[in-house]
């Protein structure tokens, strides 16, 4: 399909799912950019409810970026253990916060180059965090959602979600690359389900390339 048909396309899904979850937005509960930082940290491979229930207790424990900095490395991994891969990501969350201690006097940076120097920080996470916190939309972060539906919708071709991301950056419209993640991760969890989907309810099977072979 020509680029200029994906176009097309992708602006009549997003008039769609605008119409159809009129209040899509992040899952991740957060009260600060430090909080959703260690948010979509802990997301890897771990469901958003999930993390939400974590955090409540964790945020109340470790405030600042120094108290996750200064952690004792077991008792933060015990605190976040049933994210899942929670070794692992205590030690990312603690080097992070020193980093920003050390080099960002405690305030999450705010360029994506900055963050994606952050260990546990990746080009999605980078996206989520600028957008949601400050406001800077310079990209669109691909989740499981976002590159599931985006490849059976007809909206991307490629297997990374860098190459994904770069793909849709051409055909979304850039005022929509700010909802665009949210809106895929709600159908994506109520109809366009990763092993069932729901094809007969939904509201994109008449452009979907998927239901449409």
């Amino acid at each position: 399909m020509e680029k200029k048909e994906v176009k097309k396309k992708a602006k009549e899904v997003i008039k769609r799912l605008k119409k159809t979850y009129p209040d899509a937005k992040i899952a991740l509960k957060f009260e600060n950019p430090l909080q959703l930082l260690i948010a979509t940290i802990l997301s890897a491979q771990c469901t958003d409810e999930r993390v939400n229930d974590v955090t409540k207790e964790l945020f109340k424990k470790y405030k600042t970026a120094e108290d996750f900095a200064n952690a004792d490395l077991d008792e933060l991994a015990e605190d976040i253990k049933s994210t899942g891969f929670y070794k692992q990501k205590a030690r990312y969350i603690k080097e992070a916060c020193k980093i920003i201690v050390e080099k960002y006097k405690g305030e999450v940076p705010k360029t994506i180059e900055e963050l994606m120097e952050l260990p546990g920080v990746a080009r999605k996470t980078a996206n989520i965090v600028l957008a949601n916190a400050y406001g800077i939309v310079e990209g669109i972060p691909v989740d499981t959602h976002v590159r599931r539906l985006s490849q059976r919708i007809g909206l991307a071709t490629s297997k990374q979600p860098e190459k994904i991301e770069k793909e849709l950056m051409e055909v979304v419209p850039k005022k929509d690359w700010f909802i665009f993640p949210y809106l895929m991760q709600t159908h994506g969890r109520k109809v366009c389900i990763a092993k069932k989907p729901k094809c007969e309810e939904c509201v994109l099977k008449d452009l979907c390339d998927a239901y449409l072979s």
